[in-house]
């Protein structure tokens, strides 16, 4: 819902919101925004049968699934939502096969994989167009950098390569311009960074995970996405996708978005021995 909000007030206008889930409150949920008054349409949907939705669709942003309670990590969430995601993927593939793909739901390491074997099954894949959403590791990493440094969160941009699980997320501190760090404050920010999600699903108390700055993590990259299909020029973003091998299969690092999807996947830059011990201990 959060995510809905969001979307709700900022794409573009003319834009097309549809919402789905097996719960049967998501119609209602669509009559509540459509009161918003943004020139957003928006409709919701229920029910076994995601098609009315996805029909026309140039952007689906997944979401579903199970979250996280203390003491599991995402990868206690890979049985339920595994089903979850190749169900929803299947039905993509027959209903808008050319649509641009945001996997949110987590184990994002492994559903994105589940997701690009159905798209093949179906002989619709498109490595340009099937993301990871990882977005919550970059404005989680630009804040507490901010904060640490005493910066305006939004003059701060932390390119965040590799995964979306625990020591997979390695946040490139050195490529933060203008702002330096000691070896401690590098430990301690990328073990903050990683374990940040577990910090939220502790503090709710078994209420669950992070659903609001997931939210915003996820309307960023959808808006990034849109604005880069409508023609919007040097748009980047770091996600989740299938490269050229170089790290592995799939790996998150900064792509440049066009109206194909991803234009070019960039460079992750020169690392600090910190960082390229990171990287190596990840792929190990």
């Amino acid at each position: 819902q959060a995510l809905a909000l969001l979307l709700k007030t900022q794409l573009p206008s003319g834009s097309e919101l549809s919402l789905y889930d097996i719960a049967p409150v998501t119609p209602g949920v669509a009559v509540d925004l459509s009161h918003i008054p943004t020139a957003v349409k928006i409709k919701g949907f229920s029910g076994e049968d995601a098609t009315p939705a996805l029909e026309g669709a140039d952007v689906v942003l997944i979401s579903a699934g199970v979250a996280r309670k203390p003491g599991m990590d995402r990868s206690d969430l890979f049985n339920v939502n595994a089903g979850i995601v190749k169900n929803l993927v299947q039905q993509v593939a027959k209903t808008c096969p050319k649509a641009c793909i945001g996997i949110i739901t987590n184990p994002v390491n492994t559903t994105v994989a589940i997701a690009a074997e159905v798209l093949k099954k179906a002989g619709v894949y498109d490595k340009n167009k099937l993301f990871g959403v990882t977005t919550l590791d970059i404005i989680r990493s630009n804040t507490f950098v901010a904060e640490l440094k005493g910066k305006q969160p939004g003059e701060v941009e932390v390119p965040v390569i590799g995964g979306h699980s625990g020591v997979t997320i390695l946040p490139l501190l050195s490529q933060v311009p203008g702002v330096s760090f000691t070896e401690q404050e590098v430990a301690d920010l990328t073990k903050r960074i990683q374990n940040a999600g577990t910090e939220v699903v502790e503090a709710k108390a078994g209420g669950g995970s992070a659903t609001l700055s997931m939210g915003q993590a996820a309307a960023r990259f959808g808006l990034s996405l849109v604005r880069a299909l409508q023609g919007e020029q040097g748009v980047v973003e770091c996600a989740y996708v299938e490269g050229d091998g170089q790290y592995a299969r799939f790996f998150s690092q900064p792509l440049l978005l066009g109206k194909n999807g991803v234009e070019e996947r960039k460079s992750i830059g020169t690392l600090s021995a910190f960082e390229q011990n990171a990287l190596e201990g990840m792929l190990d």
